[in-house]
């Protein structure tokens, strides 16, 4: 069955979604709507679908199945829990929302409806990414006692004076909540749940509300320790960067790529490094379309199977949950243990 996809906004992140629905033989692009309507009429005419006037519009097409929503990260919430209203199975895009109550109405509401909600998360599709999960899996590294999340990027000045509502705590959130989150919830994915934060947080280079440079240590639930920094200070920008130690061995990825595989055996196979500069690291619109076309699809495998996404609104409010410790720890001072 072809479903029908609506995007609600129609920036920079919208554009690699309709991108990414031309990509899914299942899917087709049916409309988009923005607050901005000229906006949404010049990308419907550049997609070839149409153009809505506003939310409860696209809403009542019944041709639209599911929902991409593309707006500001702070009306994540707002904009799903109304397309859920209406039926619409749901694709977000990271993070969640900027609260753990936003999240959490959020996944209650597409739950109520019987819908099936995704949060993007396209690197967890990455062939470097679906690699080192089949080791851990296979218990290849041994115990896990070591995870480092690296996101050293670029933003200028002018990136975030490019809409009012960048860089702003309500809608956006800083270079973790932003940039570092697809980082943050990998590091999770394959080293299980945190259970304590101590941070540190830093506006070195911007005139923004929130930081642009995080550290953070971590204690995992296991035991195990971790490190996340993610900066959007650091000029021109580099690869991402996930390396995780275990007892028997180390894999590093850098943009979804393992360029380094070393097992306690001796044995030592490394990848294809990328090198020099990532291009996500310095421009915005510079994210490889195929990683959001393989959730695409996956949502729309587990809506006809009637199992869980890949990647489910749990997910994301995990992810959202350790972004939040390292804030709080970041202004208090002080370690900070999660609930879960």
């Amino acid at each position: 069955m072809r479903r029908g996809f609506g995007i609600v906004g129609t920036g920079v992140i919208g554009a690699i979604h309709a991108d990414a629905i031309a990509m899914v033989p299942d899917a087709r692009l049916a409309a988009v709507t923005d607050v901005a309507a000229s906006a949404a009429t010049a990308f419907a005419a550049a997609h070839g679908c149409a153009a809505e006037p506003d939310l409860e519009a696209l809403l009542a097409r019944p041709d639209v199945d599911v929902v991409s929503v593309c707006v500001p990260s702070g009306l994540h919430a707002e904009v799903g829990i109304r397309a859920a209203r209406a039926g619409k199975h749901l694709v977000v895009e990271k993070p969640i929302d900027v609260t753990l109550e936003a999240a959490d109405r959020l996944i209650g509401a597409a739950r109520a409806a019987g819908v099936t909600l995704t949060v993007i998360s396209q690197h967890r599709f990455d062939p470097g990414l679906i690699e080192a999960r089949r080791l851990l899996d296979e218990g290849a590294l041994g115990r896990l006692v070591l995870g480092e999340a690296s996101t050293k990027w670029y933003r200028s000045q002018a990136y975030y004076d490019s809409a009012a509502w960048r860089g702003t705590r309500a809608l956006d959130g800083g270079s973790l909540m932003n940039q570092g989150i697809h980082y943050v919830d990998l590091l999770r994915w394959c080293m299980g749940p945190v259970g304590e934060v101590t941070a540190f947080c830093a506006t070195q280079t911007h005139q923004i509300e929130v930081e642009d440079t995080s550290l953070a240590a971590l204690r995992f639930s296991s035991g195990a320790l971790g490190t996340i920094v993610a900066s959007t200070s650091v000029f021109p920008g580099f690869a991402q960067r996930l390396e995780i130690t275990g007892t028997e061995g180390t894999i590093t990825i850098e943009d979804g790529a393992i360029v380094r595989r070393a097992f306690g055996s001796g044995a030592h196979e490394p990848g294809g490094s990328p090198g020099g500069t990532a291009a996500a690291g310095s421009n915005p619109a510079a994210v490889k379309v195929a990683g959001h076309a393989a959730q695409l699809a996956d949502l729309l495998t587990a809506i006809e199977a009637g199992r869980e996404p890949a990647v489910t609104g749990e997910s994301g409010r995990a992810a959202l949950e350790i972004v939040l410790a390292v804030y709080e720890s970041a202004r208090s001072g002080r370690p900070v243990t999660l609930t879960r």
